[in-house]
């Protein structure tokens, strides 16, 4: 393959790999330049029209064989990652708008890009630390906000460590036992007896489930997404969640899966939709109550690894797409507050109809699409994935996984009982109508709105 084609088969990282550049050098140039939130959002939004582009070409290759490959879904995929970034760079403004969370944020979205397309486990590597290392950071610089962001920083990158070092050995193990470090091999272990490829295996998916937040692996998630700024915790709770999928979308490709890896991912997944579910309705603040979520999200998106190989990536894509379309959603619409810990506050949303009605309806939008209520895109997505499961063989775990679904209602009607059913007025906080926020906002709502009118354009792509 000639330079030309590598330059275009990576044409998104190479773009994304220039506004990293170019702002640190503005950084180092022009300390707190209000010139780096317009720069990060025109590379991302290039990068990712360069991903689409890709994907409608159809362009297939290798631009280096055995380590990255591109195809249509992942073009798809990288496309889809990066427009969801484009909103969360908008609303960042009210918390940052200059400073290091624009070099760091465009860092990350190099290794989740770099993760859809690996073709080994090197790249795979490079791409999870590539994404990990600057989301510790992100967390950390919500530090003049919230005085405990340097502990719950210190948990997350602990027990991601402890995920990158699990992921290693599976990978060690793999290689010893199939002879290869391509992302192939790990099928050839899922199906060969004995110890030393299944504990490969093991190793390789309880990594994931660290990075995912699989109950029991959950600890530094709700620390994590509280302590962050918004901006950050609507980064980790959809890019980064987005990246840690689409790998592990990537190692099972299209192999079967059979017991007892079934048991194991489907028990774990189905505690998380549980405890996830049970324990957002606990939560008095809206990150940590996200974190929680996010954990039973994490729940039904590993599920889909149950079904069948071929419509793995497509269920799953399709499910981050309208999950992470309305979460930031429900971020970009909640009303500015300078006190952050106010903010947070989920009683402070109580009369949000009567004060800022748009923002309301938003929010009320994104809630019960998250809830999975029909004819919202979080349905269609988790009919999609509970669907394939049962063509699967696997009739009960999805009966068991839908009905720890309906525990997640409770908490997501309880926003709008807050906003809708109640007249107290909000003391605090500005429309988040006014200002860049009513950008981002109306991106998510015009881009929730294509995934329910339009399922199939997107499921066609991927």
């Amino acid at each position: 393959m000639n330079t030309a084609a590598v330059l275009l088969a990576m044409s998104p990282e190479h773009l994304l790999l220039a506004g990293i550049v170019v702002l640190i050098i503005l950084e180092i140039a022009a300390d707190d330049s209000p010139a780096a939130l317009p720069l990060s959002v025109f590379f991302v939004a290039a990068a990712a029209a360069a991903a689409a582009a890709l994907g409608f070409s159809g362009w297939t290759g290798a631009p280096f064989p055995g380590q990255i490959v591109l195809t249509p879904p992942t073009a798809f995929a990288k496309a889809i990652i990066l427009a969801l970034a484009v909103p969360v760079l908008l609303f960042s403004k009210e918390d940052f708008g200059k400073g290091a969370f624009y070099p760091l944020m465009l860092s990350s979205l190099y290794g989740v890009c770099l993760l859809a397309s690996a073709d080994s486990f090197l790249t795979l590597f490079l791409g999870i630390e590539l994404m990990s290392i600057p989301v510790y950071v992100l967390v950390l610089i919500g530090l003049n906000r919230r005085p405990e962001s340097a502990e719950a920083a210190l948990k997350y990158l602990v027990l991601s460590g402890t995920a990158s070092a699990s992921f290693l050995m599976g990978a060690s193990l793999i290689y010893g036992s199939t002879g290869s470090l391509g992302l192939a091999s790990f099928a050839v272990a899922l199906g060969s007896p004995g110890l030393l490829p299944g504990t490969a295996v093991v190793m390789v998916v309880t990594a994931f489930f660290l990075k995912a937040a699989i109950v029991p692996f959950h600890g530094w998630a709700p620390d994590a997404y509280e302590a962050a700024s918004i901006p950050s915790t609507a980064f980790m709770a959809v890019i980064v969640k987005a990246g840690v999928l689409v790998a592990a979308a990537r190692v099972f490709g299209t192999a079967h899966v059979s017991e007892p890896l079934v048991s194991l991912l489907a028990i774990l997944p189905l505690a998380s939709i549980v405890w996830g579910n049970l324990t957002a309705m606990r939560q008095p603040g809206l990150r940590r109550m996200i974190a929680y979520s996010s954990i039973a999200h994490a729940g039904y998106l590993f599920f889909a690894f149950l079904g069948e190989g071929p419509g793995r990536f497509q269920a799953v894509m399709f499910y981050l797409a309208a999950y992470g379309v309305m979460n930031i959603l429900a971020f970009a619409a909640l009303p500015a507050n300078g006190n952050d810990l106010e903010r947070d506050r989920l009683e402070n949303l109580k009369g949000l109809f009567h004060t800022h009605p748009f923002a309301a309806l938003l929010m009320g939008m994104a809630m019960l699409s998250l809830a999975g209520i029909p004819p919202f895109p979080g349905f269609v997505a988790k009919f999609l994935i509970f669907k394939n499961v049962i063509a699967a063989g696997y009739t009960t775990w999805a009966v068991l996984g839908l009905v720890g679904s309906y525990l997640g209602i409770y908490f997501y009607l309880r926003v709008i009982q807050y906003m809708f059913m109640t007249p107290q007025a909000v003391a605090t906080g500005h429309a988040p109508s006014r200002g860049i926020a009513m950008g981002a906002s109306l991106l998510c709502l015009a881009g929730s709105i294509l995934i329910a009118l339009l399922p199939g354009v997107l499921l066609a792509g991927l």
